[in-house]
């Protein structure tokens, strides 16, 4: 059996005209314009997983795991909670905002969540959560309704 020679000439790098490294961070009026943009809009779950975000600066397979009993105690959200990093296996305190606090207990009583729920929970599949590459299409969508090159930011932008 013959194998094809390797030809430079076709060979497209997957990255070829992509942004590659680290992705620039959203600054104060990027933040402040996307949170005008989910407010009126009543999108609660968008604020409270945007708002959230911004307060503890958690990697993504971190944020969409969280419960609500990690953030709330019965039908109060808590002003500090700590979380266990999956990544480095060290916890992490944080402190939500009285706003994050607002827009946390909006959607966890719109949602009708539990106290053992995941606070993100997937609307479409059986997946308990939502996935990371679902809120990182989530940022992709609030990056791009403010008018910025959504190939420009990323989840990591928000941390």
């Amino acid at each position: 059996m013959q194998y094809p020679t390797y030809n430079p000439q076709k060979h497209i790098p997957w990255n070829k005209g992509k942004l590659t490294g680290q992705k620039p961070p959203l600054d104060l009026e990027e933040i402040r314009a996307i949170r005008i943009r989910l407010q009126p809009a009543k999108r609660l779950r968008g604020l409270a997983i945007f708002n959230l975000v911004i307060d503890s600066k958690l990697r993504s397979f971190v944020l969409v795991k969280l419960r609500v009993t990690d953030v709330a105690h019965g039908t109060e959200v808590v002003r500090r909670a700590m979380v266990m990093q999956q990544k480095t296996k060290q916890p992490v305190q944080f402190e939500i905002t009285e706003q994050s606090r607002d827009a946390i207990a909006k959607w966890i009583a719109h949602a009708e969540l539990r106290n053992h729920d995941y606070l993100f929970k997937n609307r479409f599949r059986n997946s308990p959560h939502i996935s990371t590459r679902q809120y990182a299409r989530i940022v992709e969508s609030w990056v791009s309704a403010i008018g910025l090159d959504p190939a420009a930011y990323g989840t990591h932008s928000l941390r």
